[in-house]
């Protein structure tokens, strides 16, 4: 309770010292699990910048990302990865980001980050102490800690802490709140066990893409369907149900679902550690498909799949709706003829030759650029 009501305090000290009307730097919304800041260059040019706030802070910094490309932004963002002790306390990598983002732009810093000064300094020395954040501190602090709320504090303690993710869940259905909520008790367990896989801030993100794709529209229309891998936030099988009606790939579809019983192209996701800063690889796993930008293998030509072309502001969402509309303008069709290709088991392509043909597709571009299609096409 000691480590969220100093966060708390924090947010609340942030949200004085750059409100929305602040000339430079803006905290335009916070929570205990998210901020987002607005920086205001000389020109008038404004920058999102997003933190989420993960269960292990603060013995993890928040994971920042922006949403734009320009160097200055990303750079300063990227500094804030490699943060231990005080400086992964959100006042202290405000403060960090603050600076370097005046630094690159040749501006002033504001005289409020003299005033910007961590709540939780008595718990700075050994950062072992993110047990407050796991019920694993003393009972003698938490009888300390408790003797200094006030009894309007413990109320909004109880209404708050009770469901870690209140509020975030509306919208969703009870089958996928209990597939997150069950994501999370592993992930508690994996780190009490010291079995963490991945990285913290790809897990964090991957929850939060998770749960916006349960509450996201498409997601409800049955555009496409979501399943996690063997459980694992780390590989997503997505089936895309629908695309646009008018299409050819559309007419392919509905033959498919006659002929083999399959009503869907199924997409295969494996997102790495380094995510949301490294793109995902995707492929087309089946059916097999000509045109449509899919390869050999079912990987698939799009420049924002590769690192050229990522931004950590993409959401998974985005990405598969993004898929669907490029198999649509780039006149896809089913191969069905494609179970008897001796590469493919059942009109499935394997993920070797996948990878493969990716990893020569980026070498040709990187040597003669993305010039043609579009960007967002391949």
């Amino acid at each position: 309770m000691a480590c969220l009501n100093n966060l708390k305090q924090d947010i609340k000290t942030l949200e004085s010292l750059f409100p929305k009307g602040h000339e430079l730097f803006q905290i335009t919304a916070a929570s205990v699990d998210e901020l987002t800041c607005r920086f205001i260059c000389r020109n008038g040019k404004k920058f999102e910048i997003h933190a989420n706030i993960t269960e292990t802070y603060p013995s993890t910094p928040p994971v920042w990302f922006a949403e734009t490309e320009d160097p200055s932004i990303t750079s300063a963002v990227q500094i804030l990865t490699n943060t231990s002790g005080r400086d992964n306390l959100v006042p202290q990598q405000v403060k960090l980001l603050l600076r370097e983002l005046c630094r690159l732009h040749n501006v002033q810093e504001p005289t409020e980050l003299n005033n910007l000064q961590p709540t939780l300094v008595a718990h700075i020395e050994n950062l072992e102490m993110n047990n407050c954040f796991l019920n694993q501190i003393s009972e003698d602090e938490l009888e300390s800690d408790d003797d200094d709320e006030t009894e309007d504090d413990i109320h909004i303690e109880m209404e708050e802490d009770t469901s870690p993710e209140k509020g975030k869940d509306d919208g969703i259905s009870s089958e996928h709140i209990s597939t997150l909520e069950r994501l999370r008790q592993n992930q508690r367990q994996d780190y009490l066990k010291g079995s963490v896989s991945g990285s913290v801030q790809a897990t964090d993100r991957l929850m939060k893409e998770l749960r916006e794709v349960y509450r996201s529209e498409s997601f409800k229309k049955e555009v496409f369907t979501v399943e996690l891998v063997n459980d694992s936030l780390y590989e997503w099988n997505v089936k895309l149900l629908k695309v646009d009606p008018d299409s050819p790939l559309h007419n392919d579809l509905t033959l498919l679902k006659d002929k083999e019983g399959e009503d869907c192209i199924l997409l295969n996701i494996l997102f790495k550690e380094a995510y949301p800063f490294e793109p995902p690889f995707i492929r087309v796993v089946h059916p097999m498909i000509t045109g449509g930008y899919v390869l050999g293998g079912g990987a698939i030509c799009m420049e924002l799949l590769t690192k050229q072309g990522w931004s950590s502001a993409y959401t998974v969402e985005a990405i598969i709706l993004q898929i669907a509309a490029t198999l649509v303008k780039g006149k896809a069709r089913i191969q069905f003829g494609g179970n008897k290709v001796v590469d493919s088991v059942k009109g499935q392509y394997s993920l070797a030759r996948a990878q493969q043909s990716f990893k020569s597709l980026v070498q040709i571009h990187e040597k003669n650029g993305w010039f043609t299609p579009p960007k967002e096409d391949g």
